[in-house]
């Protein structure tokens, strides 16, 4: 089908618009600009980013929990995500500031949108939580994108298990020889319960002194959780879409809380898909933890790990070091990147 071709009035609005947007940029840029040559604005110091609205953040002091300002950013960052550590300087006039720099991070959780753009999530993170639950029931091709992105960024993912007051004893046995797939392999799984409250004490003591992340389908209940193990933060909390089973998105934007004993939770807006075609069929693979001492131990160096003679993880996954679950997991991955 050919393009439709743009009548000279329709090229003349575009035009239109494309330079209102780049005057209003500029413009933008010289206000903030003239604020840093003049003295409106106080000296500089560190901050942290607990939420991100756009062209505005909310800033921290170092130091000063609960201290809010919120920021315009300098046009030439990078993009910045809840979780950064940035150099800003206040506004004397009001609550505002400007952020100047951004510090070094040490991690950085990204995925990619629904046009295959990289886009920033959340930084600075210790722990990925990929939170499930019975209802949206998960799924392990599911859980493996989520852990094959972890691992990609380098970022610990650990495995909880929401809302197990839902399940009787065949619906808990069923989810935990699922569960018990990762166990194995090394990940960490963790159990609870906000109604019942089981489990929030074991859950409270592992993220306490640490960034976290929570991760996972809408509908699971991460925004319930943070109200139980944040008291007073009252996250908006929606209910499973009636047509599709399915949650509805009720947290906007990323936003980062304070434990009282020291850790950090960031609660990310819900993510019913992790995409991985940003992701080449190397780095699949190696996100694979369990299938790392294998590599490089094929008899041919272009192994498609399919029906070569001598492949190293066709043998461990025939003496059952491998799992067929997560050979066909890692497969149907493979076949949606090419896809």
């Amino acid at each position: 089908m050919s393009k439709r071709k743009l009548t000279r009035k329709q090229k003349w609005r575009i035009e239109k618009v494309q330079q209102e947007r780049i005057a209003r940029a500029q413009k933008k840029e010289q206000l903030i600009e003239q604020e840093l040559q003049d003295d409106s604005l106080g000296s500089e110091q560190q901050g942290l980013i607990i939420a991100h609205y756009g062209a505005t953040l909310d800033i921290e002091a170092i130091g000063q929990p609960g201290v809010i300002r919120r920021c315009h950013l300098r046009t030439n960052l990078p993009p910045l995500v809840t979780g950064d550590k940035v150099v800003w300087r206040p506004s004397l006039k009001d609550d505002t500031g400007v952020v100047v720099a951004l510090e070094e991070r040490y991690s950085l959780l990204t995925r990619p949108d629904n046009h295959g753009r990289i886009k920033p999530v959340a930084a600075n993170i210790d722990y990925i939580v990929l939170v499930i639950a019975p209802i949206p029931m998960p799924h392990l091709n599911l859980i493996d994108r989520y852990l094959v992105a972890a691992e990609t960024v380098g970022i610990e993912p650990v495995l909880l298990l929401n809302k197990t007051d839902l399940l009787n004893d065949e619906g808990m046995e069923m989810l935990n020889d699922m569960l018990s797939i990762y166990e194995d392999i090394g990940y960490r799984v963790l159990r609870a319960s906000t109604r019942t409250a089981d489990g929030l004490a074991p859950l409270k003591n592992f993220l306490d002194e640490h960034i976290s992340v929570f991760v996972g389908q809408s509908g699971v209940g991460k925004s319930s959780l943070v109200n139980v193990l944040l008291p007073g933060v009252d996250t908006r909390v929606g209910d499973l879409s009636e047509t599709t089973g399915k949650g509805m998105h009720t947290t906007t934007a990323a936003k980062l809380f304070h434990f009282p004993a020291g850790g950090m939770l960031i609660d990310s807006p819900g993510i019913r898909e992790f995409g991985l075609w940003h992701i080449d069929a190397q780095a699949v693979l190696e996100g694979f933890r369990e299938f790392r001492p294998y590599l490089g131990y094929c008899r041919f160096r272009d192994c498609k790990h399919e029906k070569e003679p001598g492949c190293a993880l066709k043998e461990a996954l025939e003496n059952g070091e491998i799992l067929e679950e997560r050979m066909f997991s890692y497969k149907q991955i493979l076949d949606s990147l090419e896809s």
